[in-house]
């Protein structure tokens, strides 16, 4: 069997994702979220491991509940 990636990677993979099917440049998007684009780079690479506030935040920016935000993670 293989392994499920880690969640932070799934997850970031996630984010970008729907980032992209939106339009968003990692900056506009990390400016809507009122979040650093640094930040916004370390979520999508998996490198960062979010507050649930900072999940909410990305979920109202991106339209979307947070469980479709999670969806299939």
């Amino acid at each position: 069997m293989a392994k499920k990636a880690d969640i932070l990677i799934r997850f970031g993979e996630r984010v970008r994702e729907l980032r992209a099917e939106r339009g968003y440049s990692q900056e506009a998007f990390a400016h809507i979220c009122e979040l650093d684009r640094t930040y916004v780079g370390g979520i999508e690479r998996g490198e960062r491991n979010l507050a649930l506030r900072n999940i909410e935040r990305i979920a109202e920016s991106l339209g979307v509940s947070i469980s479709e935000l999670m969806k299939g993670l």
